[in-house]
């Protein structure tokens, strides 16, 4: 049984594994071959991030600049689609410190949503909203309604005034998308469980997605997930790549764990479901 059953993007079986930006830890993040490597490694769904360029396309990608993760340099929301499609998306990828750059010049680009969406139509996935105009925001969901995804998707961002502004998209359009919490609220519920406040009855999302620790303070510990679960929210904490952490934070009772390395986690569930 799932905790957020009034939507069906959490209709799957407990423990979610989380793909992060794909297969992070082992691919270029936040490509195509990224995302077919984390839903092949056992991902139940994929944790992606979004931006929009300058012509107003939505494309994949985590930072509000190119230079991180391609041969290029500059800002997406001031660059073309056709611009960062020239771009080498696996050109800074390495795995050994640098040692080695594997995925340079194999034709690996940035995709669109509308791309991935095309490519992998029955994956369920986390789109987080980096940075959105109005305008963009609205062509997000024409994207969702589009391919049918409204079911399979969770749409999250940090900044309250981007998760507001989605969810006022998705109350006006009256869809049945799932959200997670922005920052304010995660710090609005936090300090209501540490202060002994009392919890609201009606909470604005569906997923608490939190990393374990923040500046030192605990986020992750049994009083917090117990206190989601009373509310009918999941809890999703963000990344863990190490095999005890993710045994500890399952013995817990989170409900999803995102990793880089999908294998990996999903090979530590197995184990649970068999001892």
């Amino acid at each position: 049984m799932t905790r957020s059953s009034a939507c069906s993007f959490f209709s799957d079986p407990l423990p979610r594994i989380a793909g992060h930006r794909g297969a992070a830890g082992t691919m270029p993040e936040n490509t195509l071959v990224s995302f077919r490597r984390g839903l092949e490694e056992g991902a139940t769904f994929i944790e992606l991030d979004v931006h929009a360029t300058r012509d107003g396309e939505i494309v994949v990608i985590h930072d509000e600049t190119v230079q991180r993760t391609t041969d290029g340099a500059g800002s997406v929301r001031e660059m073309g689609l056709e611009e960062l499609k020239r771009l080498d998306a696996g050109f800074r990828f390495t795995a050994d410190g640098g040692a080695t750059h594997p995925f340079r010049d194999r034709g690996i680009r940035i995709p669109t949503l509308r791309e991935f969406f095309a490519d992998f139509p029955q994956a369920k996935a986390t789109l987080e909203i980096k940075e959105l105009s109005a305008p963009a925001t609205e062509t997000l969901f024409d994207l969702v309604e589009e391919f049918g995804k409204t079911r399979q998707v969770l749409v999250a961002a940090e900044d309250d005034v981007m998760m507001d502004a989605a969810r006022t998209v998705i109350r006006g359009r009256g869809l049945p998308v799932a959200t997670g919490f922005s920052l304010g609220e995660i710090r609005a519920f936090m300090t209501a469980l540490w202060t002994g406040q009392a919890l609201p009855p009606e909470v604005p999302g569906q997923a608490l997605q939190i990393p374990r620790l923040y500046q030192g303070a605990a986020l992750i510990t049994p009083a917090s997930v117990a206190a989601a679960h009373g509310l009918g929210v999941e809890v999703h904490v963000w990344t863990v790549n190490e095999v005890d952490e993710m045994k500890d934070l399952l013995a817990l009772g989170v409900d999803g764990i995102v990793t880089d390395y999908p294998a990996r986690l999903r090979a530590v569930v197995r184990q649970s479901e068999g001892d």
